[in-house]
């Protein structure tokens, strides 16, 4: 096995090779741009970890490790849109920096493009990863149009929100995962686990995303501090704060999220204090620990050997601690 740090190295380098920017100019540079904007590179780690927690070589794993990482850019850029983000990983958005048109299109050219890498495999490995995909992406999307719902709705309930943030985010971890199982030619039974592992610390991830935007430090997160605030996304943190707020702070708290002001900046703050006072900011560190935990439940049912279930209990630990 190699370390996460290594991994990551072995993606980058292989993602410096494939990114090369062609005609038309406009269409292929913000691909290449989104690409290299840095950020954790979770998923593609997660591809090449698992296949050689399976007893694959992870170099056969790097164009599955690839696909994932240009689908989950495409849907950042469709996201970004959708949402009006003026920054991704600290850097402009596409649509900023180039037109709405551009973002739409080059997107759409990534989601073909990771279709496209799954060619390089054959036979049943081929039906096995496009079939996950499929399933993958259109997941997906779902839970994009449940996000959008959702900032109109005043009745959102929190089991409705995790399986939002399940189809939206934690589906892709366990899909991840479980491509890098399918490249080893692993049994059915470890890829399912895997999967269940990786999209149990997928919605770990995601709380702890919503935790961090709106008390996150803006100059390690990369991304706008309260934007969900500003886009009145009913992130985990709002559920718990009505759960648990009085009836004068739940119609403060509902009034907030009705508004769109010029300069957001005192909202975001009077929201915060909200999270705080209600405990909603403490509710949701325990949730963040409890998918945790249950994720590495999930793990001690895996047919591997000690060292590797190490390996993959300390990562997820890592991501639990995160400030990025």
């Amino acid at each position: 096995m190699h370390t996460i740090s290594d991994y990551q190295r072995y993606f980058l380098e292989y993602l410096s090779k494939k990114t090369i920017t062609k005609e038309p100019k406009n269409l292929y540079e913000p691909i290449s741009y989104i690409l290299n904007l840095g950020g954790k590179r979770l998923r593609p780690i997660l591809v090449l970890m698992a296949s050689e927690i399976f007893g694959g070589d992870y170099k056969k794993a790097l164009d599955a490790a690839l696909a994932i990482e240009v689908f989950h850019n495409f849907s950042l850029i469709h996201d970004d849109i959708m949402d009006d983000a003026p920054l991704r990983r600290g850097k402009e958005t596409v649509h900023e920096k180039w037109d709405i048109n551009t973002g739409i299109l080059s997107g759409d050219a990534m989601l073909i493009n990771a279709y496209q890498l799954f060619e390089n495999y054959e036979g049943d490995t081929f039906r096995e990863l496009a079939k996950l995909f499929t399933k993958t992406a259109i997941e997906v999307c779902e839970g994009q149009q449940y996000d959008i719902d959702f900032e109109t709705r005043d009745d959102v309930t929190i089991p409705e929100y995790i399986q939002m943030i399940e189809y939206k985010t934690a589906v892709l971890v366990g899909a991840a995962m479980s491509m890098g199982a399918i490249v080893a030619n692993a049994s059915e039974d470890c890829r399912s686990s895997i999967y269940d592992f990786g999209k149990l610390l997928g919605l770990a991830f995601q709380l702890q995303d919503d935790y961090l935007d709106a008390f996150g430090d803006p100059k390690t997160f990369g991304k706008q501090v309260g934007g969900d605030i500003i886009e009145n996304k009913k992130t985990i943190l709002y559920l718990k704060a009505l759960e648990f707020a009085s009836e004068d702070e739940q119609k403060q708290l509902r009034e907030l999220f009705s508004l769109s002001p010029n300069d957001p900046s005192q909202k975001i703050d009077t929201v915060k204090d909200l999270f705080e006072t209600t405990g909603a900011k403490d509710k949701t560190r325990l949730e963040i620990e409890k998918y945790t935990n249950k994720a590495f439940s999930v793990l001690e049912t895996l047919s591997i050997t000690e060292d590797k279930k190490a390996i993959l209990k300390s990562f997820g630990e890592q991501l639990m601690n995160r400030s990025v």
